[in-house]
């Protein structure tokens, strides 16, 4: 479902109009009220009318998220405090947190984008949601809380953990939308079917998941387990939180990005250039409309793709290719650059094992070790004439041809990795760099 035909279908010309006059409005914004921008502006020469074109983005400077952490708290903000309803953090693991403002204006806007996000996931106003993203400062479970009342579904504001309570509130209410990482939601199904529940038995229709990478394997294991469709969602706190871009569930094939509000880029993330469409390299956002907390081509270190051509679904905004994992999460093993959703695209293929796993990297001798501890599925564990060892190498055998790095693989009982009620965890990086 389009819920907004005015923009979500312009003609591109029509859209970059409107892009290039919020574009010159918020660089007059932030270089009269951010110092931080001034300053980056006035280091690289260029005015705010200086912008005559889109093309002229690219003359403009990058903020980074250590610049958010230089300017901490509020630094960054472009409204005065007293205009500021709302204030959400990230949830770094190091460092400080990136805080990130709201004004009235900026709620309606985030409400009315989560709104579009659910509608073309395939969420009607007479759904039921389980909103299981958490509540608080991180901005998934508010983000979809807002959005679904906007869309007029009933929302269950369930959040993440106290996962048997999920379940019995699963049965009980009857939801038929789930939000919720892809990996809660294999958890999920997996601890229902421990409380004697069989998950394609309750109402559930669809699935939007997000707030990590997850591949084309995973979600058809969800879809199959789980009994629904499940839809890629893409966000994060700095630019919105959730809301930036969605696959349609009618094509699911790239995210939808709502250019009327974020513009997006592709750059080679060694050298900050601009890449044409098509080409794959690190996603750049700015924001052009927020009010307390405008961003200026904000790199995300999410690597993905865009694609231009007009989806079926009627859409003409650009989309972007689903998340292949992160520039600095990206681990060097023995020089060759390893994501872990590689190993994780290994995995989901196989039939003998779990979509848990942990892959542990060490130094021993001053080599670079990869190993990765992969839970072996239950029925695979309950069969007497299963060859561990045999799977084992095969495994490996599959890394190695995919990653160019060999990688022991070490199969664990099932249960025995740690489940993740958000964000999951798959590192575990022992060497002292």
């Amino acid at each position: 479902m389009i819920r907004d035909e005015e923009f979500e279908t312009l003609p591109r010309k029509a859209l970059e109009a409107i892009k290039l006059r919020r574009l010159q409005h918020l660089a007059e914004r932030v270089y009269a009220t951010v110092p931080f921008y001034k300053k980056a502006f006035d280091e690289k020469g260029v005015k705010p009318d200086d912008i005559t074109s889109l093309e002229d983005l690219q003359n403009l400077p990058f903020t980074l998220k250590q610049d958010l952490r230089d300017n901490y708290p509020f630094g960054m903000f472009a409204s005065p405090m007293e205009d500021v309803v709302r204030i959400h953090a990230s949830s770094g693991t190091t460092g400080k947190p990136t805080v990130v403002g709201y004004t009235r204006q900026d709620i309606d806007t985030w409400s009315e984008l989560m709104a579009r996000t659910l509608a073309a996931a395939g969420t009607h106003k007479e759904d039921i949601v389980h909103n299981a993203y958490g509540y608080g400062l991180f901005t998934g479970g508010l983000g979809f809380h807002y959005g679904a009342e906007r869309l007029g579904a009933s929302v269950i504001p369930v959040s993440g953990g106290n996962t048997k309570r999920q379940v019995l509130l699963m049965k009980d209410f009857g939801p038929t939308v789930l939000t919720c990482t892809p990996s809660y939601a294999l958890r999920l199904c997996e601890v229902a079917a421990d409380e004697g529940v069989d998950f394609k038995s309750l109402k559930f229709r669809l699935g939007v998941c997000g707030a990590e990478p997850w591949s084309e394997h995973m979600r058809a294991e969800i879809e199959n387990k789980l009994g629904i469709d499940a839809v890629d969602i893409y966000g994060l706190s700095e630019i919105m939180g959730p809301g930036v871009s969605v696959e349609c569930v009618e094509a699911k094939q790239g995210l939808h990005v709502f250019e009327d509000h974020f513009i997006a880029e592709i750059i080679d993330p060694g050298t900050g250039e601009v890449l044409p469409y098509g080409e794959p390299g690190e996603l750049v956002f700015t924001t052009l409309t927020k009010e307390a907390f405008p961003l200026i081509r904000y790199r995300t270190r999410d690597l993905s793709v865009l694609n231009p051509e007009p989806c079926k679904c009627g859409r003409t905004l650009v989309r972007m290719g689903r998340i292949t994992g992160r520039s600095d999460d990206m681990l060097i093993i023995r020089g060759v650059n390893v994501f872990p959703s590689q190993i994780e695209s290994v995995l989901m293929g196989r039939k003998d094992v779990a979509p848990y796993y942990m892959l542990i990297v060490d130094r021993k001798e001053h080599m670079d070790t990869l190993e990765a501890e992969i839970e072996i599925n239950e029925e695979a564990f309950s069969d007497s004439v299963t060859d561990v060892h045999a799977v084992e190498e095969d495994i490996q055998k599959d890394i190695k041809d995919i990653l160019g790095v060999s990688c022991k693989v070490r199969l664990v009982e099932p249960r025995t990795i740690q489940r993740s009620e958000g964000k999951a965890q798959r590192v575990i990086d022992k060497r002292k760099l």
